[in-house]
């Protein structure tokens, strides 16, 4: 019997339907369902909550963003996650939504392959050095200015040893997962997702000579603004965070929680990033020519 919390988006349509699948085919796979508060209602009566400790898997249903706030559940130590996406990029989840009854066939069987996806640790120090907020990433750590169009002066700090001073819009600390997110978008490396490192990349930078900047997983950045408006924010994987202020420090370093990903031998990375990203080509250039 596999215990599997079920985590999903009420936003995508045919949710409903997908859960009321999954409620059918569970118990011929051998497969005890729990799901998240949010879903009880959808899923059904009876539906068991999810109980941290008492979960083996994870079944994320919607897109990128549902795998990320899963990720972030204190279910337990090395929970697996099988993302199934009913949305458009599913970058990181593992198959579509047309494909579920085979990839839990498949994960019920034992036929897959984890991904072992470094997090980071990130907090907050408040002017008197004092903790007052934490979480776990696993794309990144973005501080950043709210609606003001004023440049941030950021000090930053890897081991103790100084950096520089990045004046920009702000600053992200990205795993290797999250190298193709907003990292991506500001203009830093892709790195492939297995490999541990810290990616510290400034966002609009106002200057030539500051480029992003690749630290590997010992690193611990501390990053505390000098300038810039008067209020800040402080985002973690898109989705949750807090305001941050001048004279607070944000301590970004390689987390001791892992997350592992559940993957199918017929997809691959590189596979990913030519589907999703358009990664190495130019389609318009590459079709046949037509008369």
């Amino acid at each position: 019997m596999i215990r599997l919390g079920v985590v999903g988006h009420l936003g995508y349509g045919g949710l409903p339907e997908v859960l009321a699948t999954l409620r059918r085919l569970a118990p011929s796979l051998g497969l005890k369902l729990s799901f998240e508060e949010s879903l009880r209602d959808v899923a059904g009566s009876g539906s068991a909550p999810i109980t941290p400790g008492e979960v083996d898997a994870l079944l994320t249903l919607g897109g990128d963003g549902t795998l990320l706030r899963a990720a972030r559940l204190d279910v337990g130590e090395r929970v697996p996650i099988l993302g199934i996406n009913l949305g458009r990029l599913g970058f990181l989840t593992c198959c579509p939504v047309e494909k579920l009854e085979e990839a839990l066939r498949r994960l019920a069987s034992g036929d897959y392959a984890v991904e072992t996806r470094m997090t980071l640790d990130a907090r907050v120090r408040d002017a008197s050095g004092r903790d007052r907020a934490h979480w776990r990433a696993l794309n990144d750590v973005v501080l950043h200015k709210g609606g003001f169009a004023r440049v941030v002066t950021m000090r930053v700090r890897a081991n103790g040893e100084e950096v520089a001073r990045y004046a920009a819009d702000g600053i992200v600390c990205a795993t290797p997962t999250g190298s193709t997110a907003y990292n991506l978008s500001a203009g830093g490396p892709v790195v492939f997702p297995t490999l541990e490192t810290i990616l510290v990349t400034p966002v609009s930078a106002h200057t030539l000579a500051l480029r992003p900047l690749v630290l590997p997983p010992s690193a611990e950045v501390i990053v505390q603004p000098e300038d810039g408006p008067e209020e800040l924010l402080v985002t973690v994987d898109g989705q949750v965070g807090t305001t941050f202020s001048i004279g607070e420090t944000l301590v970004v370093c390689k987390s001791d929680r892992p997350v592992p990903i559940v993957r199918f031998g017929d997809s691959s990375f590189f596979t990913t990033m030519r589907e999703k990203l358009r990664w190495g080509g130019l389609p318009e250039r590459d079709e046949s020519p037509r008369c």
